[in-house]
């Protein structure tokens, strides 16, 4: 009787032997392994010095501004509304850049939105001037910025003045329109800026 014991009881310590070894054995190895997986993330440093970004912009709502950082500078996604999109084509005449002939956008963006998909807009939130950071005005036309003022970015620092798609006006400090940095679209709600369309890193 007590070897027919000794017998069933042999296989279950066995067999839990065997899977406290191999659980072990198991732990071992994914602690062994995390370095090595870990290095093959970019590092906050990498980051900074211009690894790409990626931006989920499916909870931008229309009309709404939002900031990321990209090799250390602020970086804007602006999704537009239909009349913000509408006003561009109106301000042409107050422009120094109007058509977007200095190149401070890839080629895929030189056009009226400067942007790939119409109503989002992506560029560095830098003044071309001195590189401070212009504020957002969405309003229409306020008093402090003229007539001609359609909503767009204000530099206070030095009064330059861009539209809606980071052109900027004429007679102001700044010298050309905001830059707008290599990106693209992973999916329709996901984009990665520092990555150009053609796939290489900027």
């Amino acid at each position: 009787m007590a070897d027919a014991l000794t017998q069933s009881v042999e296989p279950n310590k066995r067999r839990f032997l065997l899977t406290a070894a191999s659980t072990v054995a198991g732990v071992g190895v994914v602690a062994a392994a995390w370095p090595f997986v870990a290095s093959m993330f970019p590092s906050a440093r990498a980051r900074a010095a211009g690894a790409p970004v990626e931006v989920d912009i499916s909870k931008v709502e229309p009309g709404q501004l939002i900031t990321v950082e990209w090799r250390g500078k602020v970086c804007w996604v602006l999704n537009r509304t239909k009349p913000m999109l509408a006003s561009l084509p109106k301000l042409d005449k107050s422009l120094a850049d109007p058509n977007s002939d200095v190149p401070n956008q890839p080629p895929y963006c030189r056009n009226e939105h400067r942007s790939i998909k119409e109503n989002y807009w992506i560029a560095i939130g830098l003044c071309t001037h001195l590189g401070c950071s212009p504020t957002f005005r969405p309003e229409v036309a306020p008093a402090d910025l003229g007539p001609d003022w359609l909503g767009g970015f204000f530099c206070p620092c030095h009064q330059s003045k861009f539209d809606l798609a980071g052109r900027v006006y004429r007679g102001v400090p700044a010298p050309t329109n905001l830059v707008v940095p290599p990106h693209k679209y992973l999916t329709d709600s996901q984009i990665v800026i520092g990555l150009g369309q053609d796939g290489k890193d900027a």
